[in-house]
């Protein structure tokens, strides 16, 4: 334990008879003094011994040392001597091995002559043998020795193979000649091999397996495993003997039936060719991926490849060609079946650009484009024709994807929608919307039927499956590429290209007006206006108004399931305020007693009815106003300039009020004159 010296002074007093108060003894300090006094002096005694010890001990751990270093000395010294015979050992030794050496090359340099020699005589034997037609060596006869006869067969072959060409014929003319035993042999350890798998013995096949490295020859038919374990577990290189097996059966196999499979079809069925090599190549490079599980080397990817590639170049190089000119004969097809059904023969459109079609909007010539011809209802669009064409074109992307090299796919993919295009939008759409506007009839035409509206919502349909598959199958074969910009153009081209002539077709408008213009002439009467008896008027609105409403909701109802977004407020707008100015032009045509403004007041609150379903505030607007101007055809003498002062009347032009209350009957009246004046 550590030393306190408080501690040891205590014990001390405590141990002193009269250090303390212990046990009731009164405390004596010269006692304790005289202990203290006593106990330095034995320390002091005990500290001079401990010193002389170390002294002792501290002069003999110095001669120790001494005695230890001169000790080293000798070893080191010793060790040094001890290394110097070493090196000289092994000089010795490196000396010896290399005579050694030199006398092992000398007697290998005669011994290797000798056993050639016995090696050279033993096949001269064995050749002497074949030339003689009659094998009596154990080794030709004796089944258990088919490695040593395969060795021997294997030089003899090589050296059939130096003999000139006259002494070579003459040595196969034998029965038992070295050449056809070589074929024979190795025909028989392929047996053994074969033989040797289906039983699983796998040291006999690793044992065939070694000699058959030799032979140089494989025939078709061998397949030395059908499992990549055994391959690991028969041949010392299973890597190459599996990527050999895997390259026999893409280059003989594989290759073959490819061949026979599209070169039938290649010149006579397109179609059929096209779906056989998509079929074909999805396969092999399934195959591909799942032989990547497999050991063959390090770049198996690329040797893969190579292999499938080899098989199917001289189909890839023009395969979008023959796509092309497929989906072209096929499309055109198509459309040709359909107008047959329809016993349609069609005829030339328009060729004038999005310009021209702007042109002709903007100068509003409501010109006919073509000779105006009957449809008798036929839009000349087809679901069947559309679901087909693009039904074809989807597997032509498809095709594309898998077959095109990947630097090539944005071109060809460009390529096939083209044709899509020009298929679908141009020859069918396109062709629709010029025949549908040819056959809208004149404005004052009565009885028209307005099929435009019944293309319209077809054409609608058809371009959202359209733009559908340019999403979902065109959109990712160019999503990375400068063709992208390109498609994206040609699809705004064509679609402001239809919504131009969708603009053209508001001469529709015109037709409907004009019906509604036919249905006033015949079915309003003035008498409507100014019956003959004010007091017994028993209807509700005239049936004019009853007609036209009806028709409009028709109209409108037919807008509305033909277009969609906007294009919808647009051309109710337009109608709506064209409908209005048709009323307001109708019904400046008539004088209007009291009774028949209250009339024409009922039917103007049923036009208003009717222009609700329009749902544009613009045209609501319109109708109020209307609605309004017609109380001035009712209103008492004295409230008219109170009326033409309210909210709805205020901001309208003074001639517009005027023109309403020069209809009333009482007009001329000087009372009438003087509060409107």
């Amino acid at each position: 334990e550590p030393f306190v010296a408080d501690e040891y002074i205590e014990r001390l007093a405590w141990r002193t008879p009269g250090g303390g108060s212990r046990g009731g003894e009164a405390f004596d300090p010269k006692r304790l003094l005289e202990e203290f006094v006593n106990h330095i002096q034995e320390l002091q005694v005990m500290d001079e011994r401990i010193q002389r010890k170390v002294e002792k001990l501290e002069q003999q751990c110095q001669k120790e040392a001494k005695e230890f270093a001169k000790k080293v000395q000798e070893l080191q010294k010793s060790n040094q001597v001890a290394f110097q015979h070493f090196q000289e050992l092994d000089e010795h030794i490196s000396y010896v091995a290399t005579k050694v050496c030199h006398l092992g090359d000398q007697l290998e340099g005669v011994n290797t002559p000798r056993q050639r020699a016995v090696e050279a005589q033993k096949l001269m034997k064995y050749f002497n043998e074949f030339l003689d037609g009659e094998l009596k060596s154990d080794v030709f006869t004796n089944s258990e020795k088919i490695k040593e006869a395969a060795d021997i067969i294997q030089k003899l072959h090589l050296i059939a193979q130096e003999l000139p060409f006259d002494s070579l014929m003459d040595f196969c003319c034998y029965p038992f000649s070295s050449p056809g035993k070589y074929h024979d042999l190795e025909c028989q350890l392929i047996q053994e091999f074969t033989s040797a798998q289906r039983r699983g013995e796998i040291s006999r096949m690793r044992e065939v397996a070694a000699v058959l490295l030799h032979f140089k020859v494989k025939p078709e038919g061998f397949n030395p495993q059908y499992m990549n374990k055994q391959v690991g577990e028969v041949f010392s290189n299973p890597e190459t003997v599996l990527a050999k097996l895997i390259q026999n059966i893409f280059e003989v196999k594989l290759q073959s039936y490819v061949k026979d499979q599209l070169e039938e079809h290649r010149k006579s069925d397109a179609e059929q060719y096209l779906k056989n090599l998509y079929d074909l190549y999805t396969r092999t490079t399934n195959l591909s991926s799942k032989l990547m599980e497999f050991n063959l080397g390090t770049d198996k990817q690329t040797f893969l490849s190579k292999l499938i590639k080899s098989i199917f170049i001289s189909y890839l190089e023009n395969y979008i060609e023959v796509e092309i000119g497929y989906l072209k004969s096929r499309s055109a097809m198509i459309l040709q079946r359909y107008y047959d059904s329809k016993n349609h023969q069609k005829r030339s459109i328009g060729t004038g650009g999005i310009q021209d079609l702007k042109e002709r909007i903007r100068q509003r010539t409501n010109l006919p484009l073509g000779p105006s011809i009957d449809t008798h209802g036929e839009t000349f669009l087809s679901q069947e024709v559309v679901v087909n064409l693009l039904q074809e074109t989807k597997q032509a992307f498809e095709r594309c994807h898998r077959l095109s090299d990947p630097s090539d796919l944005p071109k060809n993919a460009f390529r096939i929608f083209s044709m899509l295009v020009d298929f679908l939008c141009t020859e069918h759409i396109d062709y629709a919307l010029e025949t549908g506007l040819a056959g809208i009839p004149s404005s004052d035409s009565k009885n028209a039927n307005l099929y435009f509206l019944d293309v319209v919502h077809q054409a609608n349909t058809i371009f959202h499956l359209f733009d559908k598959q340019f999403n979902d199958h065109l959109m990712p074969l160019i999503s990375s590429s400068p063709k992208l910009s390109e498609c994206l153009q040609k699809k705004k081209d064509i679609i402001e290209q239809m919504e131009v002539k969708l603009d053209m077709g508001i001469d529709t408008l015109n037709c409907m007006i004009g019906q509604m213009k036919h249905i006033l002439a015949a079915e309003q009467k003035k008498t409507d206006f100014k019956p003959e008896d004010e007091n017994n008027v028993l209807i509700q609105y005239t049936n004019a108004c009853v007609k036209v409403c009806g028709y409009v909701r028709k109209q409108v109802e037919k807008i509305r399931n033909s277009m969609d977004g906007k294009n919808v407020d647009t051309v109710l707008m337009e109608l709506g305020v064209r409908f209005h100015r048709l009323i307001y032009e109708h019904l400046q045509q008539y004088s209007y007693s009291c009774m028949g403004g209250m009339l024409a007041i009922c039917d103007v609150a049923e036009y208003r009815k009717c222009a609700k379903d329009f749902k544009i505030a613009l045209v609501l607007q319109l109708f109020d106003t209307l609605h309004a101007l017609c109380n001035l055809l009712v209103v008492a003498p004295d409230n008219l300039k109170q009326v033409c002062s309210g909210e709805q009347l205020a901001n309208l032009d003074k001639n517009i009020l005027h023109s309403f209350v020069q209809l009333r009957v009482d007009y001329r009246s000087a009372r009438l004159a003087r509060h409107f004046s």
